[in-house]
C-alpha cells in the first residue's frame, strides 16, 4: 500500500528536486555562458565584447509596495554577477475585483524603483485574473557587463573567506512589519519597533547594487550571492554548492538586527531562515577581504567576515563557541510559514 503523496509547500522547490529538474536542461547555443543551476543568480549570454545578464524573479509574499520589491530584488541578481541593471519588464497579475487604484499604485512603485536605479521600464504585461487571490508581480531584469567583467558563483574556492554586508534579515523584517502588523502588536511588539522595521525596505534598504559595485571595485572577489528566499542559511548552502565546496560559519559574526530579533522572537521565527534581500554574501581570495571591507565602509556599508569556504568533504557547519553544528536547513522560508 502506497503512503501519503508528497505535497509541495509554498516557497522554493526543495534543492534536490530543483537540481534534478535543472540537470535535464541541455544548452545548444555556445553563447550561453551560464545557465540555470542551484545557487546561480542569473543567466550569462555572450554578445561578443558585452555579456547580457538576465534574471526573472516573482514577488509573492508582499502586498504592500510589491512593485518596489520586484525591481530591487531582480536588480540585485544582476549586480552580483558583476553587471549593471539596465532594462526591466514586469508581469502584473491582479485578483478579480481589484480597484483601478491598485494597478496605479503598483505602476508608480515600478516607475519609482526603476528610476532610483537608473533602470528603463521597457515592457511587460498586466491583467486581472481569477487565478490569484492577491497581486503578484513577476519581474524580468536585463543587464550588461564587459565580457571580462562577469562573475559566477562557481569560481569561489576552498579557503576563500566569506563576507556578509549589513546583516539579516532586512527584507523579511520589513515584510513582517508590513504584512503581520496586527499579530506583532498582539504578541507585544511596540509600534515604534514595528514602524522602524517597516522602514527597513528603504533603510538599510533591500538593494545590494551599491554593495556589489563597491566590492568588485576593490578587487579580489571570487563570487557573490544574494540571500533571498530561504534566508542566510539557504544562501550559504547555495554559495557553497555552486562552488563545489563546504562552508564553515561563525555564528557570533552574523549581525542580526535588533528589530529582526524582536519580530522573530514574537512570532517564534528563526532569522537565519527569513528572506534576507539587502544583505550580500561575498567570497574573496584569501588576503583580499580587508580591502573589500574597507572599500565597502567607504561607501557607508558595514561588512564582516563570517566564515570561509572549505573542502566539500568537510560539509557545511556553524561554529558557536566550542560547539559545532550542521548548517540549518529550512524546507521553506520562514516568511512563507508565517504568512501562509
Amino acid at each position: 500500500m502506497s503512503g501519503n503523496p508528497i505535497r509541495l509547500k509554498p516557497g522554493k522547490l526543495p534543492a534536490p528536486l530543483l537540481a534534478e529538474l535543472l540537470g535535464r536542461i541541455e544548452h545548444r547555443d555556445p553563447r550561453v555562458l551560464l545557465g540555470p543551476g542551484v545557487g546561480r543568480d542569473a543567466a550569462l549570454i555572450s554578445f561578443g565584447a558585452t555579456t547580457l545578464i538576465a534574471k526573472t524573479d516573482p514577488v509573492t509574499f508582499a502586498t504592500d509596495l510589491i512593485g518596489w520589491y520586484a525591481v530591487q530584488v531582480n536588480a540585485n541578481d544582476i549586480a552580483v554577477c558583476g553587471g549593471v541593471p539596465k532594462w526591466f519588464l514586469a508581469t502584473v497579475l491582479l485578483p478579480d475585483g481589484s480597484a483601478p487604484e491598485t494597478a496605479t499604485s503598483i505602476f508608480e512603485q515600478l516607475r519609482s524603483a526603476a528610476g532610483s536605479l537608473g533602470v528603463e521600464l521597457v515592457g511587460g504585461h498586466t491583467e486581472v485574473t481569477t487565478g490569484v487571490s492577491r497581486p503578484i508581480v513577476v519581474g524580468l531584469m536585463l543587464g550588461e557587463a564587459p565580457a571580462s567583467g562577469t562573475l559566477s558563483p562557481g569560481t569561489a574556492r576552498p579557503g576563500d573567506p566569506v563576507i556578509l554586508t549589513k546583516g539579516i534579515a532586512i527584507e523579511g523584517t520589513a515584510l513582517l512589519a508590513r504584512e503581520a502588523h496586527g499579530r506583532l502588536r498582539a504578541a507585544g511588539v511596540t509600534r515604534a519597533v514595528i514602524e522602524r522595521a517597516g522602514q527597513f525596505l528603504f533603510d538599510p534598504g533591500i538593494s545590494v547594487v551599491k554593495d556589489a559595485r563597491a566590492a568588485l571595485s576593490a578587487g579580489g572577489v571570487t563570487a557573490m550571492h544574494d540571500p533571498t528566499e530561504g534566508g542566510l542559511a539557504t544562501a550559504l548552502a547555495e554559495l557553497a554548492a555552486a562552488a563545489g565546496c563546504g562552508i564553515e560559519v561563525q555564528a557570533g559574526k552574523v549581525q542580526v538586527f535588533p528589530e529582526t530579533r524582536s519580530l522573530c522572537d514574537a512570532l517564534d521565527a528563526d532569522p537565519w531562515g527569513l528572506i534576507a534581500s539587502g544583505a550580500l554574501l561575498i567570497a574573496a581570495s584569501p588576503g583580499a577581504e580587508g580591502g573589500i571591507i574597507a572599500r565597502l565602509a567607504g561607501e557607508g556599508v558595514q561588512a564582516t567576515v563570517i566564515g570561509r569556504l572549505t573542502d566539500a568533504g568537510e560539509g557545511s557547519s556553524v561554529v558557536e563557541g566550542v560547539r559545532r553544528r550542521p548548517l540549518p536547513v529550512f524546507e521553506r522560508d520562514e516568511i512563507a510559514r508565517l504568512l501562509e
